[in-house]
């Protein structure tokens, strides 16, 4: 399955839709304002809340967690490495890792040996556009989850 992530430029807290291939909105993001450390939530069009993300604080690396329906499935971390944005991601119910190139704008999720989605930053757009390609047998929210918190760690001062 193919997704658009499209971040609004210079918007008050992160608030944006993730659409899908025929650009058509399937996904809803808001940030919680006022609050000590960035949390996202992920709702359907119906606004029922299908994933919670937390920063973790007072980290040496960016860190996050994710939720679904109040379980934590995941801890994504990136890992200290010069010339690379590679992440590690430890979660009960699979095991992924990250592997990105040096500007942050293409990578590749990997389960094991088998890449399971691809994320691609479009250049020269006015609001930051995604690429998300997922292979249908995996948690399509999970990953997408997990694009997002990429981005922030990525590309979060690009907007200022």
């Amino acid at each position: 399955m193919r997704y658009i992530i499209k971040q609004k430029f210079f918007s008050f807290g992160d608030s944006f839709t993730i659409k899908n291939e025929a650009d058509r909105d399937v996904f809803v993001v808001k940030s919680q304002l006022l609050s000590f450390g960035k949390k996202l939530r992920i709702y359907d069009l119906e606004g029922n809340e299908l994933c919670y993300i937390e920063q973790k604080l007072l980290k040496f690396m960016p860190e996050y967690d994710i939720y679904i329906a109040g379980q934590h499935v995941a801890n994504i971390k990136k890992k200290f490495a010069f010339f690379k944005n590679d992440f590690v991601i430890t979660s009960q119910v699979d095991q992924y890792y990250i592997n990105g190139d040096f500007i942050g704008h293409e990578f590749g999720i990997y389960k094991g040996d088998e890449m399971v989605a691809r994320i691609s930053k479009k250049f020269f757009s006015f609001r930051d556009t995604y690429g998300v390609e997922i292979d249908d047998r995996q948690d399509q929210v999970t990953i997408l989850a997990i694009a997002i918190v990429i981005d922030m760690v990525c590309h979060d001062s690009d907007n200022g």
